[in-house]
């Protein structure tokens, strides 16, 4: 390559080879040729130190196809030492079978007037006789009068190559198409790289959301979603995948969304020890499985509550204890109180009722019936007046919850209200009134639906007391 021979890379540089002076580079001596700076190591040494340092299996050819150059890797992947291959001319008979030798050589030695880079797949020899594939790159090396002056050759195991490129690929791809989320955070939690779909799931663009704390986008579950994080940088990746229910904060307001999620802790495979370079976090969207998981149990629960209900009800003598019982099993899971007020004349009194101020089954008032002094537009009276169930709810705070319900003659924990009427053989019979409290959710369609389901069952109940009433009381 234009300098001297020599084992592994020994080349001399010769000082008028350097351009570099000053005090960036080296000194100068009154003469003017630059001095080497005291302790500092000669080119050769530096040169072999840079070449034995390399990931990469790398030789060199002399314009001549005599090796020159052979470092540490090299000697790892073949088994031939330094010693054993400079000086050598081509691979012929010692690194690649006879046979190939010449079309190996020619590949090689093209790249010297070649312009940029060769890519070339050779099977070569290791010193213990096996063959290895190996991936080469070469390019031509030109003198100091620009003349092509010989041939360097990177190579490595073609399975290495593949499966560094694999893994290239891989982060490509889950960095671009995935089609779940890819978060990668630093060691302070910031989001340092989103892919496309995560953006998506966390409302903002990729660029937006970069070096932002996740507090900033996660309204609530961030402590839950921190926690996993900082778990993953101390004690490394869980052995499953974890369930997150978090809210978002979006344009269109907040979302309550549940991420299944897997954690990497990522580290730095240049470092001797591993040093924590952040967290891979992978999630998908699974909240319409999970919503649609739960409303299955749910329905499940209540169909089996309800078949408890019937089969406790029908062993009963008394038709109101039946009524009763049933509320009991409906209760359970559905909501913390229930009110049973029925039609008497123009006003509605109270007939069963759980306790006020503790939990308790639903019993029959004590004395026999009281007026329910409803005022006008009251949620009973709406659904009486309506014939069909009525939902409501407190407004924010405490305080306001707390008055909103002593204003409707209800516990004074109450928070959330379903009214379904009571019917009959086409009469209406009264009201069934279901509270829960500001710690629960307010009452929904499906609820509704399950109200007025109980509400058939009681109202049937209900029915019957009536009539065997009458019946013993004619004379």
């Amino acid at each position: 390559m234009g300098v001297p021979r020599s084992r592994g890379a020994t080349d001399e540089l010769g000082p008028d080879e350097d351009s570099g002076g000053g005090p960036a580079g080296r000194s100068t001596d009154p003469g003017g040729r630059a001095a080497a700076i005291p302790g500092a190591p000669d080119g050769s040494r530096l040169l072999a130190a840079l070449l034995d340092g390399m990931d990469a299996a790398l030789c060199a050819f002399d314009a001549a196809g005599t090796v020159t150059h052979w470092n540490r890797e090299a000697e790892r992947v073949l088994g031939w030492s330094a010693d054993e291959a400079v000086g050598r001319s081509g691979f012929a008979g010692w690194a690649v079978r006879r046979a190939d030798a010449d079309e190996v050589r020619a590949r090689l030695m093209a790249a010297m007037d070649a312009p940029g880079r060769q890519v070339h797949e050779f099977a070569l020899l290791r010193k213990d006789g096996g063959r290895v594939l190996v991936r080469t790159q070469s390019a031509g090396v030109r003198g100091a009068d620009g003349k092509p002056a010989g041939v360097y050759c990177a190579f490595s195991e073609v399975h290495a190559q593949i499966d560094l490129e694999r893994a290239i690929a891989l982060s490509e791809a889950l960095l671009e198409d995935a089609s779940w989320g890819v978060v990668l955070v630093d060691v302070d939690l910031r989001p340092t790289v989103v892919n496309a779909h995560a953006s998506r799931a966390l409302g903002g663009s990729r660029t937006s959301l970069l070096g932002r704390p996740l507090g900033e986008l996660v309204v609530q579950g961030v402590e839950e979603l921190e926690a996993a994080l900082h778990h993953v940088l101390a004690e490394g990746a869980p052995s499953a995948p974890a369930e997150l229910w978090v809210t978002l904060r979006t344009a269109e307001g907040e979302r309550r969304r549940c991420w299944r999620s897997g954690f990497l802790r990522l580290a730095s495979p240049l470092a001797e020890e591993p040093v924590p370079l952040g967290v891979g976090w992978l999630f998908q969207d699974i909240t319409a499985a999970k919503l649609a998981e739960q409303e299955a149990d749910r329905l499940r629960f209540r169909t089996s509550q309800l078949h408890r209900a019937a089969r406790t009800a029908c062993e009963c003598e008394d038709p109101m204890e039946a009524a009763t019982s049933l509320l009991d099993f409906a209760l359970a899971g559905f909501a913390d109180h229930v009110l049973v007020d029925l039609v008497a004349g123009e006003r509605l009194v109270r007939t069963a009722a759980t306790p006020f101020d503790a939990p308790g089954p639903c019993l029959l008032v004590a004395g026999g019936s009281i007026p329910a002094r409803y005022a006008p537009g009251h949620p009973a009276l709406q659904s009486v007046e309506r014939i069909g169930t009525v939902r409501t709810s407190a407004g924010a705070g405490a305080a306001a919850s707390t008055a909103w319900a002593v204003e409707r003659r209800w516990p004074r924990d109450a928070a959330h209200a379903l009214c379904a009427v009571l019917r009959s053989r086409g009469r209406t019979l009264g009201v069934l009134t279901f509270l829960r409290a500001a710690n629960r959710a307010a009452f929904e369609r499906t609820d509704a639906a399950y109200a007025e389901t109980v509400a058939a069952r009681v109202a049937g109940a209900v029915d019957l007391a009536q009539v065997t009433s009458g019946a013993a009381g004619t004379p």
